[in-house]
């Protein structure tokens, strides 16, 4: 049986209503990067990204490693399937050759060992046709937040949701521990990550054969400076 990990089917089935739809800029950069060719989405999960992308004109395929996330997706599409491979996106394969790989939100923490981190970067490098480009967006880690020596940074408050992160900054590794409301009391989450530095992104980029070619502070290609919380990242395989 198919482990769903972290993103079971509870978490499939509010996974939009929390994070809800991709912005315009976000499609439309896609779109533009993929240049007329074929796309691949690591963590394609439901589609939120995936389907409007397709919708708009760019063939989409996609690797999930949860079984219930590719079934929400199922439940959304109104066209043909999107071919998804149900595995881990550093080693699953899907056939062809695309224009375009990319993993958005964050995703790339969800492998939580710099090993995995790298073979990630290889296996994109390894279904991009020769001039396509690797596409990742995440956060910078935010460790300019952190008082010296604490290691709690809380990320949410809310009637219905607490949530704070908790790092290591000897390991790169942090924990994102959540309490959500459940009738009358709570539920405890709590999801492993490892962040990366841009830096470290390129070093990985450039061992599997990429180019740095952009950085942007967001979609709209805003400058990436010092204080930026996340970037979008462009390599290019020559």
């Amino acid at each position: 049986m198919q482990d769903d990990g972290y993103f079971d089917a509870d978490v499939a089935a509010t996974y939009d209503t929390v994070h809800g739809r991709e912005d315009a800029a976000a499609l439309g950069r896609l779109q533009a990067l993929a240049a007329g060719g074929a796309a691949l989405e690591f963590a394609i999960g439901t589609g939120r990204v995936a389907l409007p992308l397709q919708e708009a004109g760019t063939p989409v395929a996609g690797i999930e490693l949860s079984q219930s996330m590719v079934d929400e997706l199922r439940r959304k599409e109104t066209k043909a399937p999107i071919d998804v491979v149900v595995g881990d996106m550093t080693t699953a394969k899907v056939p062809g050759a695309f224009s375009l790989v990319f993993l958005i939100y964050n995703t790339i923490d969800n492998l939580t060992t710099q090993d995995a981190q790298i073979a990630c970067f290889q296996n994109a490098f390894d279904h991009l046709q020769p001039g396509g480009c690797f596409v990742v967006e995440t956060l910078v880690p935010p460790l300019q937040r952190l008082p010296f020596g604490e290691t709690l940074l809380a990320n949410a408050r809310s009637d219905a949701h607490w949530g704070m992160d908790e790092f290591d900054v000897v390991t790169q590794s942090y924990a994102s521990h959540h309490m959500h409301r459940d009738g009358a009391g709570y539920q405890p989450l709590s999801i492993p990550f490892r962040y990366a530095w841009p830096a470290e992104m390129d070093v990985m980029a450039k061992m599997a054969g990429f180019q740095c070619e952009a950085r942007w502070a967001d979609w709209e290609m805003s400058a990436f400076t010092a204080t930026s919380p996340s970037h979008v990242s462009v390599w290019r395989k020559p």
